[in-house]
């Protein structure tokens, strides 16, 4: 997928979509795992990229897609070993973002101890969001999340709750994955994940980025 740099209006290449589990403490509650002491990190394909006002499409081999709604941080200077200091520097944009998941195919995989790559990788699985430059976001750590389905506030939370903040998540994710323009980093879901059906309308809302609507097809 090409994106648009908000700032410049030139086209960005998607690289790759990292994205974080279990970086809130009531999210990890909720899921029965214990609070990580570092990083979890999975990838998402960038096929599995739509943009608002498109559909997710419900696979046949689940019985149970659940939403998670995140905030997605847009890379626009890359860097490998980049100092936590620094790493907001790194930074193009931030957009809402969903990160879909087949949650029967997650828990086999996970009594497996197997990857994750097929519960979250499906095409449309990663919805995103108007891009919004980083110079309009003062403190990342402090945006409001919401999601509805059907007018229905389903997840709501703050990223002042996130277990690794945006700039340690980047820090840390460039001592493993040298880090490209056009990265995307989904940081986390907070509490209040579940089910989607057919006809399920999605929208995942905030105080400082665009809205995210999306339909479950």
């Amino acid at each position: 997928m090409i994106l648009t740099d908000p700032d410049s209006g030139t086209p960005v290449k998607v690289g790759k979509i990292l994205c974080i589990g279990r970086n809130y403490a009531l999210h990890a509650a909720e899921m029965n795992d214990a609070v990580p002491t570092h990083p979890v990190i999975f990838l998402k394909p960038p096929t599995s990229l739509i943009k608002t006002g498109d559909c997710v499409i419900l696979p046949q081999m689940s019985t149970d897609v659940h939403h998670e709604v995140e905030l997605v941080v847009m890379i626009g200077q890359g860097g490998k070993n980049i100092p936590l200091e620094q790493s907001l520097n790194h930074v193009a944009a931030y957009a809402l973002g969903l990160d879909m998941t087949a949650r029967d195919i997650q828990s086999d995989a996970k009594a497996k101890g197997n990857p994750w790559s097929v519960a979250k990788g499906f095409d449309t699985f990663a919805p995103l969001g108007p891009l919004v430059p980083s110079s309009q976001i003062t403190d990342p750590q402090t945006i409001m999340l919401s999601l509805t389905v059907n007018d229905q506030v389903k997840q709501q939370g703050s990223t002042s709750d996130m277990i690794f903040s945006v700039p340690y998540l980047i820090s840390y994710c460039s001592k493993i994955f040298t880090l490209e323009k056009g990265d995307l980093l989904y940081t986390g879901t907070p509490e209040g994940v579940g089910p989607v059906t057919q006809g399920d309308q999605l929208k995942a809302t905030s105080d400082q980025l665009a809205t995210l609507e999306v339909t479950v097809n």
